[in-house]
């Protein structure tokens, strides 16, 4: 493959939310603020950015991750030296492996948790959206939603699979013990939300409030659960009437921050409250956590509610780990023969081009045929050619990871073949 494939990003085993939420990409993911041009050694590209993780991937030729690093620390105003500690970068299959990996949610800190799959999905829009996908990412994103669907058919990773909203409420039962005299408050009202409620439904809350900077979106949720909407504009005045708030929005800045809580605290009578911020950026101003009788958890805290749930999904996993590496193999086969298509074309054109010739030649030394005599001798001809083709283009497309290359198969088949010219392959954006 004439162009390569780099996936460079940071996660939270790599970095702190403190370093997530510095480098996050959420709000450059689209066309007016995108983070990474299809320029220079870029040719195709797309982000993934989520509380968890931010991902760019791309495809092309000559320092691509060099560009890559230098684009996103640009967009956040920082340079690449700062980023780069926390960075790791796959490049070709491992880069597809790491893909595969994220999207079928064994890369996630909830092992086999639905979101990731939903949030990649939605990250390729954007970039399809913007322009900036082609061949290759676009074929490596179809399979791997693909795998992602075959791990969650074939095994049981998901089965028992526990989000970061749920990690949430367990962490406030702890806290709270029963839940039935308590009120929550979800600020925000996308998918994490909608799983807070449903866990907060079935851990017996007495009623949930929702906040949403759109005030419709709100008031679907909070009918779904049969909850009540409130104007995230008088989201101060309604702290004071609930014991635990849950945050997931989408804001770059802090909003809840100590000044506010400190008045809040006072109108509770200093009634305990407990807040989990599971937005990236931060919703809410660590500074609330030195309060008293104010417990703050952000989402680095839920691992540990997180690890106690993964023991019953291991072997599950196991099991998805040779699936992904399955693909992978599969998917290294597809770029291998785009390596071998210039030469499978060679190779045809040479094959009906003498066969052409042949024709023509025989057709001259018998003399009169009907139209249906002529008819049988090409469809013989052409039928001839591709059955002498079959073997060495399934040789040019043969198996062979990657790493190896199919360079040496398309070498051997030019020169028996002599074959005048060889060329590549790469995905350019559309």
């Amino acid at each position: 493959m004439d162009c390569d494939i780099f996936l460079v990003g940071l996660n939270h085993r790599t970095a702190g939310v403190d370093v997530r939420e510095r480098f996050a990409l959420t709000n450059y993911c689209d066309q007016e603020h995108w983070a990474l041009p299809c320029a220079g050694a870029v040719n195709e590209a797309m982000i993934l950015s989520t509380c968890n993780r931010v991902e760019l991937l791309a495809a092309g030729t000559g320092d691509v991750s060099g560009q890559m690093l230098d684009c996103w620390a640009r967009a956040r105003d920082a340079d690449a030296r700062e980023l780069a500690p926390y960075v790791y970068i796959h490049k070709n299959l491992e880069a597809v492996r790491h893909l595969f990996s994220v999207a079928s949610s064994l890369d996630s800190m909830v092992l086999g948790e639905p979101q990731i799959l939903g949030q990649l999905k939605t990250a390729y829009r954007k970039a399809v959206d913007c322009r900036a996908t082609g061949l290759i990412l676009n074929r490596l994103l179809h399979k791997a939603f693909s795998v992602a669907k075959r791990v969650r058919t074939e095994t049981a990773v998901a089965s028992s699979a526990v989000s970061i909203s749920y990690a949430a409420v367990e962490l406030a039962k702890r806290i709270f013990g029963d839940m039935h005299p308590h009120k929550a408050l979800l600020v925000g009202a996308g998918e994490m939300a909608e799983l807070a409620a449903t866990h907060l439904l079935q851990a017996g809350i007495d009623e949930i409030l929702v906040a949403n900077r759109t005030l419709a979106r709100g008031e679907e949720l909070a009918a779904q659960f049969r909850g009540r909407a409130v104007a995230f504009e008088r989201l101060t005045e309604h702290l004071t009437e609930v014991d635990i708030i849950i945050t997931s929005t989408g804001s770059p800045e802090p909003i809840i921050r100590a000044r506010d809580i400190r008045a809040v605290l006072r109108a509770r009578k200093n009634r305990p409250m407990f807040f989990i911020d599971i937005a990236v950026p931060r919703d809410i101003d660590p500074d609330v956590n030195g309060l008293d009788n104010v417990y703050l958890y952000d989402i680095d805290d839920l691992k540990e509610v997180v690890e106690e749930n993964l023991a019953n999904r291991r072997d599950e996993a196991a099991k998805a780990v040779e699936i992904v590496n399955e693909e992978v193999d599969f998917f290294a086969q597809w770029l291998n023969s785009l390596d071998a298509q210039p030469t499978i074309v060679d190779l045809i054109r040479r094959g009906e081009r003498m066969a052409q010739e042949e024709l023509a030649r025989t057709l001259k030394r018998l003399g009169p045929l009907s139209d249906e005599q002529r008819e049988a001798l090409s469809a013989m001809t052409n039928a001839l050619v591709r059955k002498m083709n079959h073997d060495p283009i399934m040789f040019l497309k043969g198996g062979g990871m990657a790493q190896e290359g199919s360079a040496p198969r398309i070498s051997i088949v030019r020169r028996i073949f002599n074959l005048d010219k060889t060329s590549g392959a790469c995905g350019r954006k559309s």
